[in-house]
């Protein structure tokens, strides 16, 4: 597992047209980023794409990196997002050896972690789970013992979290009181 606290979340806003992934990708490939997680998807506009990138990098040159993105036409607005500003979840697919025997163990497991299992074998089963990156992190810690077949995981989302402040309220005065 690598160390979050270098990680930085970038939420980005995209034209949603052909090639803009490639020239985004190219930017920090071209400055030597190391991008531990990448998702692309269309938003609630289907004009726009969003972005989530996670990168590996120190303040300084990750802001001279936003600066460039910045640059590029179809970008239309980057926020960096920390954890304590963000909701973030990644999605798992994992395939576990299971024997006759482990399969309860298993699907016990699956349960605590809110998992589901989506497909049965004769020897294994897939497993789909969705949470923070520690959260899966564990559950492939405790599901290694069994054996792992095969796992993917689809990377990082986020969007930053909701605003808590309760609206003011102003007295409304009532005639002859």
């Amino acid at each position: 597992m690598t160390n979050p606290a270098k990680h930085h979340i970038l939420s980005v806003l995209v034209e949603n047209k052909f090639g803009v992934l490639t020239r985004v990708a190219g930017l920090f490939a071209r400055r030597g980023f190391n991008i531990i997680s990448l998702a692309v998807s269309p938003t609630e506009d289907e004009r726009f794409s969003r972005m989530t990138i996670v990168v590996d990098a120190d303040e300084t040159p990750l802001e001279q990196v936003t600066k460039q993105l910045n640059k590029l036409i179809p970008v239309i607005k980057i926020v960096e997002l920390t954890p304590d500003q963000a909701i973030e979840r990644e999605l798992m697919l994992v395939t576990v050896k299971a024997s006759a025997e482990a399969r309860s163990q298993i699907t016990e497991l699956a349960s605590i972690f809110e998992a589901k299992i989506e497909d049965v074998g004769y020897e294994s089963v897939t497993i789909l789970a969705a949470g923070t990156p520690a959260k899966l992190d564990a559950m492939t810690d405790l599901l290694s013992p069994y054996g792992l077949v095969e796992l993917q995981r689809t990377g990082r989302i986020a969007l930053p979290v909701l605003a808590r402040r309760a609206a003011r309220l102003r007295s409304v005065k009532t005639r002859g009181a």
